[in-house]
């Protein structure tokens, strides 16, 4: 297996993760195949077991096919669970910063695709955003976290988000406590100074693609292409660029 993961391409290889356990190897191709042509497909399984452990490894005839999997398919819901698709590539060691945030007074109709469609608009999503439920009924406690690969993406979505409404409710958006921490914050001057420091860390790109019809055209909000769900309608398209030579505002 390790020569056949080595001669594997990389950059058209998506990483599968938050499987359910009844996932098996031909639901999963059969999914990745609506997105394109698969080469490979391969679950780790535990020795002893023979199960999966949670995840696989997907690879694609081409990086386009790849990448059009990771717009489609991620957050797609297996046996109740949402899955995790990004590149196979990605480090994500390198990308847990910190930059984690809590998000409160949600609708119990906010799911984790919601979620994600909604904050991954400001920057690079690292793990996939948690709501968290009650352990017997499923049911939404009404908050749940995200994780950004930057602290200026979660700058920027606490900027945007906090206060704004989300399913008819204002949502809460703030940086989380710090597990076993007195009171302490996520998104300290620390924690900022460590990221930017950083040699592996490469950023990943803002999602962008919601409900994108033929040709890419994003769907949605007319005249506001790639505006998280839930932001108001209201809102003024972004300002042109400045005319060369014309007095910048300071």
């Amino acid at each position: 297996m390790s020569a056949a993961i080595e001669q594997r391409n990389q950059e058209a290889t998506c990483y599968c993760g938050n499987l359910d356990e009844q996932v098996e190897e031909e639901l999963l191709w059969e999914l990745m195949l609506q997105a394109g042509p698969v080469v490979s497909l391969h679950m780790p399984k535990d020795k002893v077991t023979a199960s999966h452990q949670g995840y696989g490894f997907c690879e694609f005839r081409s990086e386009e096919d790849a990448d059009y999997a990771i717009k489609v398919m991620n957050m797609v819901k297996l046996y109740g669970k949402p899955i995790r698709v990004n590149k196979a590539s990605q480090d994500k060691k390198t990308l847990d910063i910190g930059a984690n945030l809590f998000i409160g007074n949600l609708d119990p109709e906010v799911d984790e695709k919601l979620l994600y469609d909604t904050f991954s608009a400001f920057g690079g999503i690292t793990n996939t955003p948690k709501v968290m439920r009650d352990q017997d009924t499923g049911i939404s406690k009404g908050y749940g976290f995200a994780a950004f690969d930057s602290f200026e993406a979660a700058d920027l979505a606490i900027e945007c988000m906090n206060g704004q409404y989300l399913c008819n409710r204002s949502i809460q958006v703030q940086y989380a406590f710090k597990k076993d921490s007195q009171g302490e914050r996520h998104g300290s001057q620390a924690e900022r100074m460590l990221a930017a420091n950083n040699p592996n860390f490469g950023g990943l790109k803002p999602h962008t693609m919601f409900a994108a019809g033929p040709g890419g055209a994003p769907g949605g909000q007319p005249g506001m292409p790639g505006m998280p769900p839930g932001m108001p309608p209201g809102m003024p398209p972004p300002p042109p660029p400045p005319v060369m030579g014309a007095p910048m505002m300071g």
